[in-house]
């Protein structure tokens, strides 16, 4: 009996350690903060955990997009990124949500939104992080900081390859699903590829770089995304109007 009443405390223990996060993507012109922020900008999240992003700033244009800390403001090499979400104003419910399975819990996950109008939303502050340092030189404080530091010398995000895997993170699904007015831009698609080994130490510095390969995602045309400046432009101006 003991043992029985035991072992179901342990198995207890076990699922409340995975438990699931959502963090809020964009906010409104009345959110404390600004409209450009996620909420909350960190969060800790185990091995296995499952993390809801969801697209409810109204309006908003806005993307997750992973970065490094030594780059804030850019895609990681083989990093994740949703695609460019476009929410109206006015929009009330049937907010898209893009879920993201923690496959790395030992390394931080940086990450901003790459859109680029009616100024780029990564210097004004929109960053966040997974499994943070509290101390030290790479806390969220500073990777924050290190964004808006590079609105000073025009530094701008380089249009994102969509993709459904990143260091320490991975999804199983595109963002969605879209409905009303609610529109999406370069979603990623395909099947996310099985998360790669990474090397090297990293607990303190984030970078996530590590041996993870480029996107391999099928669909959307990751490599254009990445290397046109036309689509660039087209970027900006799908959010030209509606942050």
């Amino acid at each position: 009996m003991r043992f029985a009443a035991a072992l179901s405390a342990l198995s207890f223990a076990a699922i409340a350690a995975a438990q699931d996060a959502t963090i809020q993507v964009g906010a409104t012109a009345a959110t404390a903060g600004g409209i450009f922020q996620f909420m909350p900008p960190t969060i800790n999240a185990t091995k296995g955990s499952t993390i809801t992003f969801v697209f409810s700033g109204a309006p908003g244009n806005h993307t997750v997009t992973q970065s490094t800390f030594a780059s804030p403001c850019q895609q990681a090499p083989g990093g994740f990124d949703s695609g460019y979400i476009q929410i109206p104003a006015g929009t009330t419910g049937g907010f898209p949500t893009w879920n993201l399975t923690i496959t790395d819990d030992t390394k931080p996950i940086w990450f901003f939104c790459a859109q680029l109008a009616p100024a780029p939303h990564c210097t004004a502050g929109m960053v966040g992080g997974i499994n943070v340092p509290a101390s030290g030189a790479n806390t969220f404080t500073n990777f924050k900081a290190a964004a808006i530091a590079l609105a000073a010398n025009n530094t701008l995000p380089s249009p994102p390859a969509p993709a459904l895997s990143g260091a320490g993170a991975a999804a199983t699904a595109a963002p969605g699903p879209f409905s009303g007015a609610i529109t999406g831009f370069a979603i990623p698609s395909g099947t996310a590829p099985p998360p790669a080994a990474t090397s090297g130490t990293s607990s303190g510095s984030g970078s996530g770089t590590g041996s993870t390969p480029a996107p391999t995602n099928t669909g959307s045309g990751a490599v254009s995304i990445a290397a046109s400046g036309f689509v660039a432009m087209l970027s900006a101006l799908f959010g030209i109007t509606l942050m």
